[in-house]
């Protein structure tokens, strides 16, 4: 039971006051007027004030609540490490039977794991949440079981009682670290990428050690070996061997002692991609469908076209002298001789044998193709006719053979069975659109197919676009000169754009318009790996995880020609992938865990809050400390202890009041007062 005197004025306490400067300012008058009853009139004054104040006795029937220790677990991946689990767990056990064997107390434990995303121990986070739970003034002390490498300590509550931190490092940990900083996502084939790379010790390292050797290997291949010097940063130049993705893994190996090798490793993927594609345009003759590839390879940024239309043949003779032509002489040689090798994609438009081009320089260009280049063919009636391209060394490249035939009807392109398969044409259409939507053309060469892959027919299933590899290089026949009416909209259009531009990338050999793929997609530590194939059916896909186990799964065909599988990986590092005659590798989780870019314990980062609460850092190698109680603003920690502010919290069961001035009392007290002044000053 506690008692205590509280006030309930009945006037606003500034007119109490106004109240009081009047009876002051009228004792005074009596005073200088020598009033012998003052003093009686100024207590008869002083009880009306007092009774307007409404002084009331309080008692109160209190019930004592406990105090709240919260003790937080860190669960992070750091704290695998050595016997760090072992030691908080039993710490955190051990504390929490000291504290509830005391009287008045409560154990609050809260575990903290790892963050997703790479985000680190998010250990202040979960305090703030755990305390927001909790009445402030309750809350007795707070200790910490980490290592001290937490990443969010700007986000520390207020504390209104001690922290302390008990860390799980022993003096002898050291362990050592491979960073790369500046790796860039994108990188131009052909150009050298450039790296920062170190190599670091941290904590009780081995003394003597200057260099350790570092493997590096490109896309799971053989790594080599170079020896780089302990603890200074290397400028690591590297040039990319292939387009698309390229997973550079990074390794030291681990040296007898150190806490973890987790760090040691480093993935650092970069997608590779070239500069500036060449192209050669070379059209015969003018038409409408000139003007399409001119269009189309010019609002490619990526693409450097050379455009020749050979406006003046050598038959043409009408009697012009040579000094008044502005016309360029078609430079043959230098074209495709000497620099032939210089182009990325070679596009004959509507060209026809006119002497201008022997059958040297053309059998050169089909050893460019079959050394790694590309030749594509868009055949209209010339192709057909005895001055064909076919006729000659390009025979033996050219995926079909003209039957002399030109079809001139209307009929609509449509994508072939194998089409539907094929990067080029898979899924051509818009969503919920057909083929027989498209506008019409309205010639075709007629052709017989002799290698290669039909992906679109024309006129009675006519071979209309073939796709053919030779050697090394790749060759593309278009049997007809119309492409350009589905950019004029004739009927509706077609989509053209969209049919050109991946026939040219597909043959300038772009990584994700092969037919044959494997490829996966991380996210975090999950992958989606994709096979395109022209196949009906794929075998099982063969995983191997950085540990050396092999998975097989079944992928499924979501559509024609395209096999997918989601897979959560169950560690980080580098996943080979196999399929077929397919590879392909892939890194899961970051390439720098956050958890383990510093492994040695450290209160650096929460010295700062121990220090405004007077709590203390012990470690618990050096066994778990004792508790004792500490009055607030009292240093809290000392040797083999830490301290607990008890916060006297309770709860009010009951109120009871009683007014210490009633009514009939302030009447009779100043009643009698103001008679005896009366009396006084009468008897005078």
């Amino acid at each position: 039971m506690t008692a205590s005197l509280i006030f309930d004025p009945l006037l606003p306490v500034m007119l109490v006051a106004v109240l009081a400067a009047l009876l002051a300012a009228g004792l005074a008058l009596a005073l200088w007027r020598g009033l012998s009853g003052w003093a009686f009139r100024a207590l008869a004054g002083l009880v009306i004030l007092g009774a307007l104040l409404g002084p009331v006795y309080q008692q109160e029937d209190r019930a004592p609540l406990s105090d709240i220790v919260m003790i937080v677990e860190d669960e992070s991946a750091s704290q695998e490490l050595a016997d760090r689990a072992a030691m908080t767990a039993s710490a955190a056990d051990t504390l929490a039977a000291r504290l509830e064997a005391r009287a008045n107390t409560e154990v609050r434990r809260i575990r903290v794991p790892d963050a997703p995303d790479n985000g680190g121990t998010q250990m202040m986070t979960e305090l703030a949440q755990a305390m927001a739970e909790e009445p402030q003034g309750r809350i007795a002390g707070v200790v910490l079981l980490s290592d001290g490498r937490l990443h969010d300590v700007d986000r520390a509550p207020p504390l209104p009682a001690p922290l302390h931190l008990l860390h799980t490092g022993r003096a002898g940990d050291w362990d050592r670290r491979l960073r790369i900083e500046n790796a860039p996502a994108f990188a131009i084939l052909g150009e050298e990428v450039r790296m920062t790379l170190n190599i670091t010790d941290e904590g009780a390292s081995p003394p003597g050690v200057t260099s350790v050797p570092i493997d590096i290997s490109v896309d799971g291949a053989e790594p080599r070996r170079f020896e780089v010097a302990l603890g200074e940063t290397i400028d690591l130049p590297l040039t990319l061997p292939h387009g698309g993705r390229n997973v550079l893994k990074f390794t030291t190996p681990a040296a007898p002692g150190e806490l973890t090798d987790r760090n040691n490793t480093a993935l650092i993927q970069i997608n590779g991609v070239r500069d500036r594609l060449s192209v050669l345009l070379v059209s015969g003759q003018p038409h409408p469908g000139t003007r399409t590839w001119r269009n189309l390879l010019k609002s490619d940024s990526s693409v450097d076209l050379v455009h020749f239309t050979i406006l003046r043949p050598p038959e043409k003779q009408d009697g012009v002298p040579v000094r008044e032509l502005s016309l360029i002489a078609f430079p043959t040689r230098e074209l495709f001789l000497e620099k032939v090798d210089d182009f990325d994609l070679i596009i004959f438009d509507r060209y026809r044998r006119r002497g201008i081009l022997p059958s040297i320089y053309l059998d050169n260009i089909r050893q460019y193709v079959e050394n790694g280049g590309a030749v594509l063919f868009a055949a209209g009636p010339d192709f057909a006719g005895a001055e064909s391209l076919y006729r000659g060394p390009f025979e033996d490249i050219v995926p079909a053979r003209p039957t002399a035939r030109v079809v001139e009807e209307g009929y609509r392109p449509k994508v072939t069975d194998l089409g539907q398969r094929h990067p080029v044409t898979a899924g051509l259409q818009g969503e919920g659109e057909e083929t027989g939507d498209w506008g019409r053309w309205m010639r075709q060469i007629e052709v017989v197919q002799t290698s290669g892959d039909v992906v679109m027919s024309g006129a009675r299933d006519r071979p209309l676009l073939l796709l053919d590899r030779v050697g090394e290089g790749r060759v593309a026949l278009l049997a007809s000169d119309h492409a350009w009416l589905w950019g004029r909209g004739f009927e509706g259009g077609g989509p053209q754009l969209e049919l050109l531009r991946r026939l040219a990338h597909w043959m300038m050999k772009e990584p994700e318009l092969e037919e044959e793929a494997l490829w996966a997609e991380a996210t975090g530590q999950q992958m989606r790996v994709i096979r395109r194939s022209l196949d009906d059916s794929i075998g099982a896909l063969s995983i191997t995880t950085p540990s050396g186990e092999v998975i097989e799964r079944e992928m499924t065909e979501v559509s024609p020609g395209r096999f997918e599988l989601v897979y959560d990986g169950p560690e980080i590092g580098l996943y080979r992938l196999e399929n077929d005659d397919q590879n392909a590798v892939i890194g899961l989780g970051p390439a720098a865990p956050v958890e383990f870019e510093q492994t040695i314990a450290s209160a650096e980062a929460l010295q700062p809050l121990i220090s405004a609460t007077n709590g203390g850092v012990r470690a618990l190698a050096d066994g778990v400390p004792g508790i004792r109680e500490v009055r607030a603003g009292r240093p809290a920690a000392g040797r083999g202890w830490i301290g607990i502010t008890p916060r006297g919290a309770y709860e009010t069961r009951s109120v009871s009041q009683m007014p210490l001035l009633p009514a009939w009392l302030v009447l009779l007290l100043v009643s009698g007062l103001i008679l005896s002044g009366w009396l006084r000053e009468g008897r005078r």
